[in-house]
């Protein structure tokens, strides 16, 4: 079963109810119609501001009763607030938003997850021979330190457990093990001695046994590729659409409490329903 299935699946039994700020959109309004039809997450629009709203917002960042309700005010903050009230379980938002936008509504209205200080993206990767990974950070942290890559690692690893079943991740440099050196392979390489993942490694030996054994490494199978830098992750995944036919999921924030998914604003209906279902199985 893909990723995609699995998640459809999944999305079908929980049932979660997902709001979107953006319903007044058409791609929107059709997506979460099928959503719905679907059977695949019950669609909520944004609700009438209320004190529920603004008692949620005070409660996760300590804000002042007024600024609170002039944020509820707006769709994306209001949207966040639904969820940290226990309103929505869930929020999809972007199709007319920047990321920065949505990322500073799901950081202030429903807070980061425990020891995280970092939210990242992902991407689903899917190629045509069935091959399915997870590319991070690929839309949100332009140059990471190694405090900040631990942080994305850990959730990507976090993301492909929850998708995938399993997490392999390897923090991807251009130099395997000792192999290099360079400002780069040390933040690497800092990273894994933070969190026990394997790195530095090449993308060829993270991902192929045989090269994997002829660099003096065990074979990793990573399903979870971690990049050094954002132009890294977004060249990378970018490539893999055009050369290889890859279809590219997301992006899909994560370190929140509950999932956020950040919609492309050129986005297509059929992918407004395919990242509701991830979003939603990533609950």
């Amino acid at each position: 079963m893909s990723v995609l299935e699995n998640a459809y699946a999944m999305a079908r039994m929980r049932g979660a109810r997902v709001v979107f700020p953006e319903m007044d959109d058409p791609r929107v309004a059709e997506a979460t119609a099928r959503l719905k039809a679907e059977g695949l997450c019950d669609p909520l629009p944004l609700a009438e501001p209320s004190q529920a709203h603004v008692d949620a917002l005070i409660a996760a960042r300590g804000l002042k009763e007024p600024i609170a309700r002039r944020m509820v005010s707006r769709p994306l903050y209001r949207a966040a607030a639904m969820v940290a009230a226990g309103e929505a379980d869930a929020m999809v938002a972007g199709a007319n938003s920047p990321t920065k936008r949505v990322i500073e509504a799901a950081a202030i209205g429903i807070g980061l997850a425990e020891g995280v200080k970092t939210p990242s993206s992902f991407f689903v990767m899917a190629f045509p021979n069935g091959r399915e990974l997870i590319f991070a950070d690929c839309a949100v942290n332009v140059s990471p330190d190694s405090e900040q890559l631990a942080d994305i690692a850990r959730a990507s690893a976090a993301s492909a457990q929850a998708l995938f079943g399993s997490s392999r991740v390897a923090l991807l440099s251009y130099s395997t093990g000792t192999s290099g050196v360079g400002g780069s392979v040390e933040l690497v390489r800092r990273t894994a001695e933070i969190t026990g993942f394997a790195g530095p490694v090449q993308a060829d030996a993270a991902l192929n046994a045989a090269i994997a054994a002829k660099k003096g490494m065990k074979p990793l199978d990573a399903n979870v590729l971690v990049f050094p830098s954002l132009d890294a992750g977004n060249i990378a995944y970018k490539l893999c659409q055009e050369l290889a036919a890859a279809q590219a999921f997301g992006p899909f924030l994560q370190g929140f409490r509950k999932p956020v998914c950040d919609l492309s604003r050129g986005v297509g209906v059929d992918d407004i329903v395919a990242a509701t279902a991830i979003t939603v199985a990533l609950g």
